[in-house]
């Protein structure tokens, strides 16, 4: 999938990848790649491509932040949110359905921040950390596009991070809110590049 285009010059200018960058993986949860599962997104070829991005960061030893999503039991913490998306529940604790996908699984010295919202800085202290060890550019990929990823996105240029969006390495439960949204993302709140333009810049 190409980066989508401006509509016009003023909307999309190119920001950059800074001058360090770290990988945020967001919310790559069983929930969204098992069938039975009713936030099931049917999107094989996101966690492929996710997992070669995962690869090379390693290799480029970058920072690499996880996300998951956990609820009480009870769902008390997730609010309104949690009443308004019935499907969350499988994201409480123990759940199966919310445990990572084996292949992006995080290793042991990589943060994972839990999160109760669709935003990865809502309510966490993925700001501070990521501030702390002088990061200013985020790759961001994950599910789903339309929602965490971009929940994350447009507060990550509201902290003041770059937001990169990788693409192809999201995904979401229909082709029509992927691509709108990261239209939309590319025009306004990041700079939206597929896996191999990432790796491309990136020496």
């Amino acid at each position: 999938m190409a980066a989508p285009e401006a509509t016009s010059s003023a909307f999309g200018a190119t920001v950059g990848y800074g001058s360090r960058q770290a990988l945020v993986m967001i919310d790559f949860a069983q929930a969204y790649f098992v069938p039975e599962s009713p936030l099931f997104a049917n999107c094989p070829h996101t966690a492929e491509q996710a997992a070669q991005l995962l690869a090379w960061a390693r290799e480029r030893h970058m920072l690499i932040c996880h996300t998951r999503v956990n609820y009480r039991a009870d769902g008390l913490d997730g609010g309104v949110f949690f009443r308004k998306i019935p499907a969350l529940r499988v994201f409480c604790q123990g759940h199966p359905l919310a445990e990572f996908v084996p292949a992006l699984a995080p290793r042991d010295n990589e943060p994972v921040v839990t999160k109760q919202y669709a935003s990865a800085f809502f309510g966490t202290s993925l700001a501070s950390l990521l501030r702390a060890q002088g990061i200013d550019c985020l790759l961001l990929a994950g599910m789903s596009t339309s929602g965490c990823v971009r929940a994350s996105a447009v507060d990550a240029i509201q902290h003041g991070f770059i937001p990169v969006v990788v693409g192809d390495a999201c995904g979401d439960r229909h082709s029509a809110p992927h691509e709108a949204n990261l239209f939309d993302l590319s025009a306004k709140y990041a700079d939206v590049r597929t896996l191999d333009q990432v790796r491309a810049s990136l020496i």
